[in-house]
């Protein structure tokens, strides 16, 4: 083979070399200056440092010490990408770190202070105002303000820590440098909030802390600097007329993003919550868990005009309408019979899931007196009742806490003195006579106990003893007096 052939190969090769070394060199970045904030992927992990691609001619490295993690553990691996900063460069190395420390010289304090580089440093005491921090053998101040996002309620807690400032004014030749923590904290936040928001949606669920309890509801914080509000509505099945029912602050509460809306200024959204949400509706399985008969115990919520409103089960509320209060007494007013937050047992009537009604009854949990009515009333009896109610058409008698019957107007006149029938007032003792009994109508009609008809003392006396109202003696005493009237 020619000579010439050689050198002509070997010229082409170098040629080829050339281009692409300054096709490669005109990719990179050789403009990297201390301060700045780069991007670069791992190139692989040493014993003691990092390597790092920097994008220019030059590779970077970090102290693997420094990316550690809480449990001293190498989160990171070959091809992941991190930001560092630029801390040193020379003709082979480019010095990178998350945050400028150790040891150095007002110069480099400076460069921090003009690039806005991180300044690790450590809280060697509490001052007025705020802590003496430790950085590169100087001394800097940090106003209390700027130690935390938060206000600092226990400022010693801080001392002997270390952290990342930002030098906020470097003056005086270095002897007067104050520091940030709090602009580093909420650079990072406002991080976390954009990563937050860019995937938060409806349905997410979460665990979070109750901040702050309002009238219409809680606040929860989700991250750190990012709050949603459960309203009171949305607290519980249960009603509840309080948030503090149901919840306190600093609690741990699983909930529901319900809504995301965007909020008056950047980085702001309206997180609206559910705590109920995270269990199913209970009215879901109401046909399945309640049936008519059963009887169960309940929290009174409501007293209304028509009657009260009792809680079976979280969320499941019932009706027990005024007429099903008691047997035992006509109710007016069903806060006279039973007030808000007391616990009573009733019996469920009538269950309608899809409506989301439940009917009860309290009277039929306590017993009905009229099923003994035929155990303890016979047609003949005479019997000591107080006057319940005047009518036009005649007086409701109470024969036994809730048997009440009626003395028609047309019985008066079968008195021996249908004057003293017309004298009495409710609560007035008198004695009847059981003229007919329809228990299954809830009926009793009655005459007078002192009729004219021979006998009629007799059969007082006969019956008395079966009387279940008031004591034998009393009912003698009131018959004695009506025989000596007579």
């Amino acid at each position: 083979m020619p000579d010439n052939y050689d050198n002509e190969n070997q010229e082409n090769e170098d040629q080829s070399f050339a281009e692409l070394f300054e096709s490669y060199s005109s990719g990179m970045k050789d403009d990297l200056q201390i301060g700045d904030r780069i991007k670069g992927k791992i190139i692989s992990i040493g014993k003691d440092s990092v390597f790092m691609d920097t994008g220019t001619k030059v590779d970077g490295s970090v102290d693997r010490v420094e990316l550690l993690d809480a449990d001293g553990n190498m989160p990171f691996n070959a091809g992941d990408e991190l930001e560092l900063y630029v801390v040193a460069i020379d003709d082979h190395e480019v010095r990178l770190s998350k945050a400028i420390s150790g040891v150095g010289g007002l110069e480099l304090l400076k460069n921090a202070f003009e690039n806005t580089i991180p300044v690790e440093g450590k809280i060697s005491a509490t001052c007025k105002g705020g802590f003496h921090v430790e950085m590169l053998q100087r001394r800097a101040f940090c106003p209390i303000s700027q130690i935390d996002v938060n206000y600092t309620e226990t400022p010693e807690d801080y001392v002997g820590q270390t952290f990342q400032f930002l030098i906020t004014q470097f003056g005086e030749g270095g002897r007067n440098i104050i520091v940030s923590r709090r602009k580093l904290l909420a650079k990072a936040i406002e991080k976390e909030k954009e990563a937050f928001f860019s995937t938060l949606k409806a349905g997410d669920i979460f665990n979070g802390r109750v901040t702050r309890i309002m009238p219409y509801g809680a606040f929860v914080e989700l991250i750190s600097g990012v709050e949603g509000m459960v309203h009171i509505s949305e607290l519980s099945w249960s009603r509840a007329e309080k948030a503090e029912e149901i919840v306190s602050a600093d609690d741990t509460v699983t909930v529901k993003v319900i809504s995301v809306a965007d909020g008056e200024k950047k980085n702001q959204k309206k997180i609206s919550l559910s705590m109920k949400q995270i269990d199913t509706n209970p009215w879901d399985k109401a046909a399945d868990n309640f049936h008519p008969g059963d009887k169960v115990s309940g929290k009174v919520t409501r007293c209304m005009a028509f009657g009260v409103f009792v809680e079976i089960a979280p969320g499941i509320e019932g009706l027990v309408h005024i007429s099903e209060m008691s047997y035992l007494k006509r109710v007016i007013n069903p806060a006279d019979v039973v007030k808000a937050g007391e616990t009573v047992s009733v019996v469920i009537k009538e269950v309608d899931a899809k409506a989301r009604r439940i009917s009860l009854s309290i009277r039929d949990a306590l017993g009905d007196p009229w099923l003994e009515v035929a155990e303890k009333f016979s047609v003949g009896q005479v019997i000591i009742g107080t006057v319940e109610k005047k009518e036009k058409f005649g007086y409701f008698i109470t024969l036994a806490p809730g048997i009440t019957g009626l003395l028609p107007k047309s019985k008066f006149s079968g008195a021996e003195k249908p004057g003293l029938i017309e004298q009495l007032k409710a609560g007035d003792p008198v004695a009847v006579t059981l003229e007919e009994i329809h228990s299954s109508d809830r009926k009793i009609t009655l005459a007078p106990g002192d009729a004219k008809e021979e006998g009629a003392w007799k059969n007082f006396a006969e019956t008395a003893n079966r009387a279940p109202v008031s004591d034998l003696a009393e009912k003698l005493r009131l018959a004695m007096e009506s025989k000596k009237r007579k």
